[in-house]
């Protein structure tokens, strides 16, 4: 056990400091740290902390639709107004609109309520700065250095007030259309969007119906246990079923929390992050504008690198997660970036990956082009990549596992020149990932098996 904050939690292991993980804070829905108690407090701590820069603190909490959200909003809430905090109450909105109304609304900070594409049993917490970008891992710290202090409610004068500001999705709505260039329309398309039962359900729709497109929604029918269940960006089969039957131009799937895309072909084929973020920065070659370089990951496919090599645009690529891309795309000062997963991230556009969003400059593009969504995706060639989630026991850690290490460096061998092997763990689950990428699908397989299955060994 651990007294933590002022809690006793059982099974955290006195050495155990970061809160933070790489998106935030994401967990199991009552086990620690994912627990009212202490959302409460953290809610405490990130008033405080944030009360050290603002004379008047003002902290925006907006949420996904998992049930757990209506109790964390609370306590949350509470925590803030008991540092003295405003908090501005959002309802069910997307990630990338809290980061957006942070910045419209001169707030201190955004808070986010959400697990992105897990089941509705787990749930997680993201911050954004007053600029609508992440937190430094420097406020990070003061954060977790806050919640080993005794939490104390200030003076009864000083508490903070709580509303809800009720037009937001409006508000984001307005947003993402400015974005779509002015001189082009939706209209003569079908589109099937997937909402994955998660924060788009209200806003998406409106958006692509607005600027003039058939729009048929799925996904769209929260009711706090569905979200990404058999819907959305990771479970694209819905999809490209009713793309097929309704015999739409293009569908479109966020994951829960809207900062992930998917798209379908009207064939039925899935257009991934790395194929959907080249057609975006092939439209801007085909605009006339200077593309310089785009940031990929470990994980991006060779074919996009190819590709954008043969027209003199370099790709760089971080650690996996936006905010190694994003932190990337800050260094070249490049606009553009993502991941194949779906965070894509159009810097000129948005300060962090929004879905919506992304999804339009891919409309744009067919659009302007003249070209269907799978002739753009054909400009793509792929090599053949396999990947295993290898479950992993608590304190696992890659570095310190000698026979991984040593699998690693043979079969790394065995693919130098013609493929990769990516081997690293999730920052978001207990998992090891497995990537093959090589020529050879069958191959990749094999490899991709024998190195899970000496990972499983391990643990």
């Amino acid at each position: 056990m651990l007294w933590r904050c002022g809690v006793l939690y059982p099974g955290v292991s006195i050495d155990e400091q970061a809160i933070f993980g790489t998106d935030g804070i994401r967990g199991a829905v009552g086990q620690y740290p994912i627990t009212a108690d202490f959302m409460l407090k953290l809610g405490w701590a990130a008033g405080k902390v944030f009360g050290e820069t603002d004379s008047v603190t003002h902290v925006l909490i907006g949420k996904d639709t998992r049930v757990s959200g209506y109790m964390f909003e609370s306590a949350l809430e509470a925590g803030l107004v008991a540092a003295g905090a405003r908090v501005t109450l959002l309802g069910p909105m997307p990630t990338p609109a809290v980061a957006m109304l942070t910045r419209s609304q001169k707030a201190s900070a955004g808070i986010v309520i959400s697990a992105s594409h897990n089941t509705f049993s787990d749930n997680g917490i993201k911050f954004f700065n007053a600029d609508g970008g992440k937190l430094s891992d420097e406020v990070e710290l003061q954060i977790e250095t806050q919640l080993a202090q005794p939490m104390e409610t200030v003076p009864s004068a000083e508490l903070g007030k709580a509303t809800r500001l009720s037009d937001a999705p409006g508000r984001y709505v307005e947003f993402c259309k400015n974005t779509f260039p002015a001189a082009l329309t939706l209209r003569g398309l079908k589109l099937v969007i997937d909402c994955a039962h998660g924060a788009t359900y209200q806003v998406a729709p409106q958006v692509f119906t607005e600027l003039g497109a058939s729009v048929v929604a799925v996904g769209a029918e929260p009711n706090g246990f569905n979200i990404n269940e058999g819907v959305g960006s990771t479970s694209p089969a819905a999809l490209q079923e009713k793309v097929l039957s309704e015999q739409a131009d293009a569908g479109i799937a966020f994951d829960g929390d809207g900062d992930r895309v998917q798209c379908v072909a009207a064939d039925g084929s899935v257009v991934d992050g790395d194929e959907l973020l080249l057609i975006i920065a092939m439209d801007r070659v085909r605009r006339g504008e200077v593309v310089e370089g785009v940031v990929g990951t470990q994980m991006t496919n060779l074919g996009m690198e190819q590709a954008l090599a043969e027209h003199g645009i370099a790709l760089v690529r971080a650690s996996v997660g936006d905010r190694h891309v994003l932190a990337a795309m800050s260094e070249k000062g490049w606009s553009l970036g993502g991941e194949a997963s779906g965070h894509i991230i159009c810097g000129d556009l948005a300060t962090t990956g929004d879905g919506i969003i992304a999804a339009l400059q891919v409309l744009a593009a067919m659009i302007g082009s003249g070209e269907s969504l799978l002739a753009l995706k054909n400009g793509m060639r792929k090599l053949p990549q396999t990947m295993i989630n290898v479950p992993i026991a608590a304190g696992f850690e890659l570095t310190q596992c000698s026979p991984a290490l040593a699998e690693r460096a043979r079969v790394e061998a065995m693919l130098a020149g013609r493929g990769r092997l990516v081997l690293r763990p999730s920052g978001t689950e207990p998992l090891i990932r497995v990537m093959i990428e090589g020529t050879d699908a069958a191959e990749n397989l094999q490899l991709a098996e024998g190195v899970a299955e000496v990972i499983r060994q391990a643990c």
